[in-house]
């Protein structure tokens, strides 16, 4: 007898009646549906349903009333629910679902659906780790009085995601939001929504009913209610540079803390001492995971003029080997771009780009039709005036510049605005740890293609957003300190 996992099950049921609102632990469906393209032809292949306002006043009610209870609900307690959910996350990495469904939605290539799980499991057990390990302190006054300090949750989270990776960062935003004693309510993609709401089920499998409360559906109708909302203390978003400012304007009279992840324009600089082959195969990774759609995705490659040649040449002929076609082929390395990818976009940044000097090298790669398709392309000698060069780019185009002047490309990299992410290649470590000190950037990567670490802060500078997802940090953004001061306790 063939055995279902549960997480092949719960996908299965989301495909049966998709539908994007669940409230109160309950799925709901309504009139209002919305196509779903598949990326690889560009075709409508279901539908969903979207929700409304009322749907999301009813989503705020029911995460005001599950507040006191989860709030209080013992650490150990909310732990180990947040574990439960790792290991049906860990089982289905290894399933065939849900991977499936995610590279169906988003284009990426099984692998990397798989990987996707997997890292969202650890955010969750990261977080119920770090809930356990936080202790409350008491601090003892020389006039007898003991001062309690503790981390007490500040209220209903609003978590709003983007369609580059479905779970994993909602993962990133709910694990923390839930571990520090937050009802949750969670504002999925339009483009990538099926993938969030298996793990909208699966959290309801594991939590009490409206401890995670999901609606779908327009910004204005969804967003607005969530934020007046008494109960909603804190918002955490992750989208692009423009909407990151209208959420925190719309968050603004209320002072609900914000934790914004934006865009970014991350440099790669390859030094003169740089290992010419690891360095290639670094920006691979830095460039083209997930199909170079990615926030901290390398946009403005700096190359030393003493390894220019070498290195433009290897990563040429290394993006050339790279097989273009269906993401669900293990021999695939790179699959269309989401629907909400916009291939005219990057066509156009690269006409730029050459219009002002640049040039395309190497052979593009044929890309199948129809379907949201753009071979990975590399430019050279790309002048700091070209849109590619300062703006996200957010596809498979590799922007190189050769330097000579160090001072002079980190001058190019900071006049962008942005500081999400940066990657510096070198063999000296100490050397590369100083040149990645100079860079604005949260989070850098030196000979690493891949700086995240759950356990670790992740957040951006100036147009790149404000706050932190993941590490002690992660779970402090949800969490409000309260000291309680206690006359006459004794001093220990």
């Amino acid at each position: 007898m063939t055995t279902v996992s549960s997480s092949d099950a719960t996908v299965g049921a989301v495909l049966a009646e998709p539908t994007g609102v669940v409230v109160d632990g309950r799925r709901r469906t309504t009139s209002s549906r919305r196509p779903l393209v598949a990326p690889v032809d560009g075709k409508p292949w279901t539908e969903i349903a979207v929700g409304g306002r009322q749907d999301a006043e009813d989503a705020a009610g029911a995460a005001a009333r599950a507040l006191p209870a989860w709030s209080a609900a013992p650490p150990a307690e909310r732990a180990a629910s947040l574990r439960a959910v790792a290991d049906e996350l860990d089982a289905a990495a290894a399933g065939a679902e849900w991977p499936a469904l995610i590279t169906r939605e988003t284009g990426k290539r099984l692998a990397e659906a798989r990987g996707e799980l997997g890292l969202s499991a650890v955010y969750f057990r990261v977080m119920a780790d770090l809930l356990e390990q936080q202790q409350e302190r008491v601090l003892h006054a020389v006039t007898g009085t003991a001062h309690h300090v503790e981390a007490r949750p500040l209220g209903v989270a609003a978590v709003l995601t983007p369609w580059n990776f479905p779970v994993s960062i909602p993962a990133r935003k709910i694990a923390p939001a839930l571990a520090a004693g937050c009802p949750v309510l969670f504002k999925p993609s339009e483009v990538a929504p099926l993938s969030s709401m298996v793990l909208a089920a699966l959290l309801d499998r594991h939590l009490p009913a409206g401890t995670v409360n999901t609606v779908l559906g327009e910004p204005a109708d969804v967003v607005d209610p969530w934020l007046a909302h008494p109960e909603v203390q804190v918002v955490s978003f992750t989208g692009s540079t423009r909407v990151g400012g209208l959420v925190a304007a719309a968050a603004a009279p209320r002072f609900l803390r914000t934790v914004l992840e934006l865009g970014g324009c991350a440099p790669f600089l390859v030094l003169p001492d740089a290992d010419v082959e690891q360095a290639v195969q670094t920006l691979l990774v830095a460039k083209y995971r997930n199909n170079g759609q990615s926030c901290i995705a390398a946009n403005q490659v700096f190359v030393a003029r003493e390894v220019a040649g070498g290195f433009v040449d290897a990563f040429v002929a290394a993006t050339e080997r790279l097989v273009v076609g269906d993401p669900l082929d293990a021999a695939s390395d790179i699959g269309p771009l989401a629907p909400a990818g916009d291939p005219a976009r990057l066509a156009e940044l690269v006409d730029d780009a050459v219009a002002a000097g640049a040039r395309v090298a190497g052979t593009r790669a044929p890309v199948p039709e129809p379907g949201h398709w753009f071979a990975p392309t590399v430019l050279v000698d790309v002048p700091a005036a070209a849109a590619v060069f300062r703006d996200e780019v957010f596809g498979p185009v590799a922007a190189v510049s050769t330097y000579t002047d160090l001072d002079d490309a980190i001058a190019q990299h900071r006049a962008t605005g942005y500081g999400l992410a940066g990657y510096v290649c070198g063999t000296d470590v100490d050397v590369a740890r100083a040149v990645s000190g100079r860079l604005r950037a949260g989070i850098v990567g030196i000979n690493t293609g891949t700086p995240n670490y759950p356990g670790a802060p992740f957040g951006g500078l100036g147009l790149s957003g404000s706050g932190y997802e993941g590490g002690p940090q992660g779970l402090e953004a949800f969490q409000a300190w309260r000291t309680t001061a206690v006359a006459g306790d004794a001093v220990s």
